[in-house]
């Protein structure tokens, strides 16, 4: 082992920086979607193919081979959207000059950290369901939402009732949209939402609870929608709806799901 260790080579230290600094660029660039998740469990596939060939499993070796000789056609495919991305961003001439002072992995972060300031949400969603006004309001986790926050208008305010109660006013240009919050500050409003296509969902729900579905099936975030016909408040998460809660059960769902005790 200590002889391994000696002839390392100048060369190799520098293999290994620059597959680091791919790994961290890969990471910048997936971190806050669901292809994370993806890229996750590719790894722990592929580490656990290496581990039963290590262990001469044969049957399982062989099932979790075919599986890894098509990973990377899997992986053109999967992560398509964030290789186009990458591929515009290495050839941005600022690519280079915003990196060039970085260090190593320093801006690594798997928690958002700021817990959810949930009364003024509650008493803005109470609020607009009394008058029956219509909103679409979703709290990003760990997936932070990067391409629907750059789809509407940025905001990057602080939560509060009025403010919300303001982007939903029927007049407000905002007003048509969602509103997302991330680590605990309205990020932007009117943007715009992926539709679920679920064949199962109530008839009567409009296009609004069908974005918070469809949105909640491709995140982990969750969403809350007033109803501008009944002035229900309802929940998705996960792509499940629940309909009707009071103001008191959102609030314990919101507590329960974002600031546990």
């Amino acid at each position: 082992m200590i002889e391994g260790f000696i002839h390392i080579r100048f060369l190799d230290v520098i293999d290994i920086l620059l597959v680091a600094l791919l790994l961290y660029e890969l990471y910048n660039l997936i971190k806050g979607t669901a292809a994370i998740n993806i890229f996750i469990g590719i790894v722990s596939i592929f580490l656990l193919w290496r581990l039963v060939r290590m262990l001469e499993m044969e049957l399982l070796s062989e099932i979790l081979g075919a599986f890894i000789s098509v990973g990377f056609i899997a992986l053109l495919i999967v992560f398509q959207p964030e290789i186009r991305k990458f591929l515009l961003l290495v050839g941005t001439p600022s690519f280079i000059r915003k990196r060039r002072r970085r260090f190593f992995f320093w801006k690594l972060n798997f928690d958002n950290g700021a817990q959810l300031d949930i009364d003024p949400l509650v008493k803005a969603c109470h609020k607009m369901a009394s008058t029956r006004t219509g909103a679409l309001i979703v709290i990003a986790h760990t997936n932070e939402l990067e391409e629907y926050i750059e789809s509407g208008q940025s905001i990057d305010a602080v939560i509060s009732e009025q403010l919300i109660e303001s982007v939903f006013f029927p007049n407000s240009p905002l007003h048509d949209g969602a509103l997302i919050i991330l680590q605990n500050r309205i990020k932007a409003a009117r943007c715009i939402l992926p539709v679920s296509k679920k064949t199962e969902l109530p008839a009567f729900i409009g296009l609004r609870h069908r974005a918070a579905v469809g949105l909640t099936e491709r995140s982990d975030a969750i969403a809350i929608v007033v109803s501008e016909q009944s002035g229900k408040i309802s929940y998705s998460k996960s792509g499940s709806l629940k309909l009707d809660l009071s103001a008191a059960e959102l609030k314990t769902i919101l507590e329960e799901e974002f600031n546990p005790s």
